[in-house]
């Protein structure tokens, strides 16, 4: 169903409706536009962390206009063992509610634009036909503005402009005499015939506050005075004759008005207040950016600190689930080879996957997955939908005996629950919205600053002695030089100490120095509290220290096994494939399966270093925590690789082909400009 400003007020019964009916909910959105100066690579670096990732998606990216939003309910019908989609398209734009209104600015980027257009996408809708909103400040602030001109009305004044009128006699400028001795003898010709209305002029803003504060002085009974509004936007005064009933009824039916028109104004944040209170599971692709735009553009501004913006999205979207993640983790990762939204549609179609039986609702566009209608958002959030119930109904075979239809509810699905895909990075694949992100060890590592003429093949044949690296750039002057063993770093460290043009650190110095750019500039670690109408306070439980080693005879002293919690719940059958059982007490266990080699979870991190990270947390029932494996190879990853010299495996040999200068010797062609890519 496609809803823009002229459906929509009629339309919200039957998108609540919906909502409240579904079993979970797919959204997805288009925007204005990605990226305000950051090309991918430098936007998406490799090596980012989840705050700085946050960082630069808040600044670089939330000046753009989610500008369409898609909506796709899902309810299970059991007697048809199919499901009912209703899928919505809304057309958004930030039409002022009134002059006092802000006045939204937005961005766009050509590509972004080039590129919807080129798959017809109609701007004229949106910027015709959009449905205006408002976040949860503004509409605050709108809403106490109504009640002052409330109680203002209420003591006899008619101000339209939220402007106190003197209560004696006014002051009306020379130049302005004129027009006001006019209109009032219109008013007094108006109690002398059977006329009951007159209506002035347009004229300006301060003309009619001298109107208002003329007329209720000289008529302070008698006479209804009101601003009306044209298709123009041109504003005149119309003067009603009326007794004190009828004075009494127009002035209720007015506010009355005035709040309809304050909740046509909150518009379609009104959807995603719905979204939040239903507390339905909300399923999306790779959808870090609609869940930040959404809440900047719907909700509030986002916060500066990472951990409130968590907060703020469990308050927002209690359940939420990336599809993303999802298909580029056990045990989908080695059936699944390409996580792009149309490309994972196209795979869940094969074997071992099935495509779930849907049919559309009465009275609501059914969608034919045979003709491509990508990027239009409520065809984007349908075909999200499609693979979240493909991928979730595979889990269900693992069932004994196995399920068809597998709930939203079930914990086989619970690993997913609350974890955001991250982009590009290497070694954190999700953001983690329930408890700490992962801590992968980086000591193999190098920070490097160098002038800003050199390009990624300067740095490969800098590093050249120490074969295979990853170089992912920060900038014009600065990149992270990634190495294949840690013992290589203090050589590198050693050797461009007495170097001119660039200058090393190791990971760990990079981290350290940015904590204390960020303590100078006074943005330490103390996160900010909400008032009483904001957001629920999250209650992490506290966690110990953890090895995500898959052997557990790696761990070390004192440390917890994370072997996976479904070794004690799982059976072979004939085949050797692993069964879950389903008995009471199993079915409350959370877990992930179990591969039967092994004996690891769904949601494995391998670490980067032979150093262990630190695992992201327990589940609910405190049985096995979740972990998952980095996926990369349809993210275009800034990953450049030199065959390794048989000299650069040894330490003891790279030294040898170092310099005294202290630069590196340059050896090998060089290799393509990232920043080109």
């Amino acid at each position: 169903m496609e809803v823009t400003r002229a459906n929509f007020k009629d339309s919200l019964s039957t998108v609540y409706s919906a909502i409240e009916e579904a079993d979970f909910l797919a959204i997805d959105g288009e925007f204005s536009g990605i990226s305000d100066g950051p090309n991918v690579s430098a936007l998406t670096n490799g090596l980012d962390t989840p705050e700085e990732r946050y960082m630069k998606l808040k600044k670089h990216s939330m000046d753009f206009l989610l500008f369409q939003f898609g909506l796709c309910a899902f309810k299970y019908d059991s007697t048809l063992s199919k499901y009912i989609i209703k899928a919505f398209n809304f057309y958004i734009f930030p039409k002022p509610f009134n002059r006092t209104s802000p006045d939204i600015k937005f961005i766009c980027q050509s590509s972004s634009i080039d590129f919807l257009a080129s798959q017809g996408f109609d701007f004229n809708k949106v910027f015709r036909h959009g449905i205006p909103y408002l976040n949860h400040e503004e509409e605050a602030q709108l809403r106490e503005q109504t009640e002052e001109r409330r109680n203002q009305q209420a003591n006899g004044v008619g101000s339209n402009n939220f402007i106190s009128p003197p209560k004696s006699v006014t002051c009306v400028p020379e130049e302005h005499k004129d027009f006001i001795n006019m209109v009032v003898e219109k008013v007094e010709a108006l109690f002398t015939n059977t006329e009951k209305t007159v209506e002035l002029e347009p004229c300006t803003g301060f003309q009619r506050k001298l109107i208002y504060q003329t007329l209720n002085w000289k008529f302070p009974k008698g006479i209804h005075v009101e601003t009306i509004e044209t298709e123009k936007k041109e504003r005149f005064i119309q003067i009603c004759k009326v007794d004190d009933e009828e004075r009494k009824r127009r002035e209720q039916q007015k506010l009355e008005r005035e709040q309809e028109e304050l909740n046509d104004a909150v518009g379609f944040s009104r959807v995603i207040h719905a979204m939040a209170k239903s507390g339905k599971l909300v399923v999306g692709h790779n959808m870090l950016l609609d869940v930040m735009h959404t809440i900047h553009q719907f909700y509030c501004l986002l916060p500066e600190d990472l951990q409130d913006f968590k907060e703020v999205t469990k308050y927002v979207f209690p359940r939420i689930l990336d599809t993303k993640l999802m298909a580029s983790t056990q045990p989908f990762k080695d059936l699944i080879t390409n996580t792009s939204l149309a490309e994972l549609e196209k795979q869940l179609k094969g074997k071992p996957f099935k495509s779930p039986a849907v049919d559309a609702a009465e009275g609501f566009p059914s969608y034919d997955t045979a003709h491509d209608q990508l990027h239009e958002a409520g065809y984007d959030a349908y075909i999200t939908g499609l693979c979240f119930i493909s991928m979730a109904n595979y889990l269900g075979t693992f069932l004994t005996p196995p399920k068809a239809h597998l709930s939203v509810r079930s914990k086989l699905i619970e690993p997913f629950i609350n974890k955001l895909f991250l982009m590009r990075i290497i070694d954190i694949p999700y953001l983690n919205l329930t408890g700490p992100d992962l801590q992968p060890k980086r000591d193999h590592v190098l920070y490097v600053t160098f002038p800003k003429e050199w390009k990624t093949s300067d740095l490969f044949q800098l590093f050249s002695a120490f074969g295979n690296i990853q170089v992912s750039w920060l900038d014009d002057t600065s990149a992270f030089v990634s190495l294949s063993q840690t013992e290589q770093v203090q050589i590198a460290m050693n050797t461009s100490r007495y170097a001119e043009s660039y200058r090393i650190q190791t990971y760990a110095e990079y981290m350290q120095g940015k904590q204390r750019d960020k303590d100078k500039t006074g943005q330490a670690s103390s996160h900010s509290h909400w008032g009483e109408d904001s957001w629920l306070k999250p209650h992490y439980r506290p966690l110990g220290k953890r090895s995500i080693s898959p052997v557990p005879a790696e761990q070390g002293a004192g440390e917890t096994s994370i072997t996976d919690g479904w070794t004690h719940y799982a059976q072979e059958d004939s085949t050797g494939r692993k069964k879950i059982k389903t008995d009471e007490m199993r079915a409350q266990t959370y877990a992930g399966v179990v591969d039967s080699k092994t004996s690891e979870g769904w949601l494995k991190t391998q670490p980067t270093s032979d150093s262990p990270a630190v695992s992201p947390e327990q589940d609910t029932d405190g049985e096995s925590p979740e972990h998952t494996e980095p996926t990369n190879a349809d993210e275009g990853m800034e990953t450049w690789q030199q065959p390794p010299s048989k000299k650069g495996k040894n330490g003891r040999k790279n030294k040898k082909r170092m310099r005294a200068s202290g630069r590196i010797e340059m050896v090998g062609k060089g290799a393509t400009d990232f920043r080109k890519i």
